[in-house]
């Protein structure tokens, strides 16, 4: 735990910044909502309030159900809330004031729990105003100041405005699954859920020639592809006040050095214990004043979700499966075979290619990303169509292949390099087994990185993660599409340097097996600022849909990280604990399934997908190409000239750039980002 100064905070203003108790029955509570949030504090003039309600307005999508403002006597600062009402239904508006009304709050998520911290505040002599979980944060706040983060167990991003101090404090949860971005600009610091309030409140919408040149392709949890604007770490707070802001970090995944890993734990013991911890965290995750149903693929992670929620609900859940056209890609008899187990009301919802075009912009418009497959898009129309069914919330099983390495490069990176005493010639048949052993993964696994600034990647991580080989080897590929005189990078600086910059490699990889080294940098990559973003978050709350996720509860991710690695990965068999904790609530056909990647079909892949190769075809040949700055529209252009006459496997290795490319196009359009 990290121990964070309370007040104040005072640094210059600068762009450049960078115990649960379960012996009570299940009951549904009084927890608060999934919402959108925005904060401006101006150093000079008072806020203007047309920006703030446009800012708030932009997020109706997280907050459908009411909008809330408030600004201070002297109009410098402003907080604002657009609400989703998931609970304590009648008095959870926001923002929420303490008693003397010297201190507010505007909070985005859940907090688990608390019915306790109600009880002990309420003891401790704080009058409650709201019976919503939101309310929580504001009076530990009053108590613990900054160390308030410490007793919040949940999925949030909050802000509290401190009258009394004239400071700002800004929090996003430790795995990062809610979003928060800021922006400095014109004298004033501004918060928000998603970037485009913060373009809606006036801050202007520029790619950024670094972020925009290394950062399509790699993902860092601090940078954006906008100039200015920041996200939040996750495990971060900011705090602010009249004299500037400044980052702090209060929690990060800790993995042990592989002297201390403990060797005197049995396999049963482990998996009691991840299976105690799972069942809590679905458990807590279940309670709303709203209906709870659950995502479901044919996958160990949804299934085990959805088979132990199962155990504590008398009504059958609404289990919501994607079954797409393509057989290959398609999950929805496993699922439903898994969902009559649990005794679940299995909904399926056919998705046709067609769907992929014409709900991809919209999809990047609230992605605010790049996504390298169109199941971004997918997950949009999941989400839509669980709206539509009249559910605002659903458990879901996102974050288990991030804790549990779950994912075949963890594997590759497990044959490579923890192999010692094993046969080379095994080794290597393990390795093409692992390429070969389903037909959505095949040409996914890269071998090691040696192109511009492999070298210092190498001196950096001589074991390097498996999953650098395809991010590298991408830009590299699509190097020659980007505009020569957009961004001229400093001597010595190269991709690696980009992605790996502020990262504590010293003392939190270093030492490491060389599959927590991998689930350390991917935990600070990919996990927030792309599964948690275009698979989660803003896919769902685009259609004001709350996705829980427990499997990122923080007890859980605590317990597992101290695990040896092969009670993740068991020979061949990946996510070993979580197999073997949730058997007795899986089929037989999911427990003995291996991974299975959650994949559109490529959309590359014609005639299959005719609409969305006519959409790739339509937009990147369209002269919103050439006002992307640093994209060559004659280069890509030539790039789709040639896909006809491209191998099918060659135009399979090169789907995921015209994604990206594609996306780079929408977002340029639907943000309004100047050109």
């Amino acid at each position: 735990m990290v121990s964070i100064p309370y007040l104040p905070c005072v640094f210059k203003l600068n762009e450049d910044l960078t115990a649960f108790n379960m012996s009570e029955p299940l009951t549904y509570g009084d927890l608060k909502s999934m919402c959108g949030i925005v904060a401006i504090v101006s150093q000079e003039r008072p806020v203007n309030q047309n920006s703030l309600n446009a800012a708030v307005a932009s997020l109706d999508h997280r907050g459908p159900d009411g909008r809330g403002t408030w600004t201070a006597p002297h109009g410098r600062t402003s907080l604002g809330h657009a609400r989703l009402s998931i609970i304590d239904l009648q008095t959870g508006d926001q923002p929420i004031a303490n008693e003397d009304e010297r201190v507010w709050i505007v909070a985005n998520g859940e907090f688990y729990d608390y019915e306790r911290t109600q009880d002990e505040l309420e003891k401790d002599g704080h009058r409650l105003r709201t019976r919503s979980d939101s309310e929580i944060a504001l009076h530990l706040y009053e108590d613990l100041g900054t160390e308030c983060v410490h007793q919040l167990r949940g999925e949030y991003a909050f802000t509290i405005w401190d009258e009394r101090n004239q400071n700002l404090l800004a929090v996003r949860d430790r795995y990062g699954v809610k979003p928060l971005f800021y922006a400095v600009h014109d004298g004033a610091l501004y918060v928000a859920s998603e970037m485009k309030a913060l373009f809606a409140a006036g801050v202007p919408a520029r790619w950024d020639p670094e972020s925009a040149y290394y950062g399509i392709g790699l993902r860092r949890q601090d940078r954006t592809p906008f100039l200015g604007v920041h996200s939040v770490p996750p495990g971060h707070l900011l705090l602010a006040n009249r004299d500037g802001h400044r980052l702090i970090q209060y929690w990060d995944v800790e993995y042990p050095v592989r002297s201390e890993e403990r060797r005197d734990v049995s396999d049963e013991e482990y998996v009691e214990e991840f299976r105690s911890l799972l069942d809590e965290a679905v458990r807590i995750r279940l309670r709303a004043d709203v209906p709870v149903g659950c995502y479901l693929s044919g996958g160990l992670d949804s299934c085990g979700v959805l088979g132990m929620a199962s155990l504590h609900r008398s009504d059958p859940i609404r289990a919501f499966t994607l079954s797409f056209e393509h057989a290959d890609y398609d999950e929805g008899p496993i699922a439903e075979e898994m969902a009559a187990k649990a005794g679940a009301e299995f909904v399926s919802i056919p998705i046709r290619q067609d769907d992929l075009a014409d709900n991809f912009s919209d999809s990047v418009y609230h992605a605010e990303a790049v996504s390298q497959n169109a199941h971004s898009v997918a997950k949009f129309v999941l989400s839509r169509a669980v709206r539509d069914a009249g559910f605002k919330v659903v458990i879901t099983g996102e974050g288990a292949d991030e804790i549990l390495a779950g994912y075949p490069h963890f594997r590759q990176d497990m044959l490579l390099h923890d192999n010692d005493g094993q046969n080379p010639d095994e080794i290597e048949g393990l390795l093409k087994q692992l390429n070969e052993s389903n037909k959505v993964s095949q040409g996914l696994l890269m071998s090691q990185y040696d192109g511009p600034g492999s070298a210092l990647l190498n001196r950096l991580l001589p074991q390097q993660p498996a999953y650098f080989g395809t991010l590298f080897s991408r830009l590299e590929r699509m190097e020659p599409l980007f505009q020569k005189d957009f961004f001229q990078p400093a001597e010595g600086t190269d991709w690696c340097t980009f992605l790996l910059s502020g990262l504590n490699l010293e003392g939190k990889v270093k030492g490491r097996s060389p599959v927590h080294q991998a689930l350390y940098l991917w935990s600070k990559t990919s996990l927030p600022e792309y599964v948690l973003t275009v698979l989660g978050d803003r896919m769902e709350m685009a259609h004001s849909i709350e996705g829980r996720v427990p499997f990122l509860d923080h007890k859980l991710g605590e317990f597992v990280n101290q695990t040896p690695v092969n009670m993740k990965i068991r020979g061949m068999t990946e996510k070993f604990i979580l197999r073997e904790a949730t058997k007795h609530v899986l089929t037989d056909t999911v427990y003995r399934r291996p991974k299975h990647p959650f994949i559109s079909p490529p959309a590359s892949k014609e005639p299959d997908n005719p609409k969305l190769g006519i959409l790739i075809q339509d937009t990147l040949r369209s002269k919103v190409v050439d006002s992307v700055p640093f994209l060559d529209g004659k280069a890509v252009r030539n790039l789709v000239d040639s896909l006809d006459s491209m191998e099918p496997q060659q135009r399979f290795g090169i789907d995921s750039d015209l994604m990206i490319l594609l996306c780079t196009v929408f977002m340029h359009e639907r943000l309004g980002v100047a050109s």
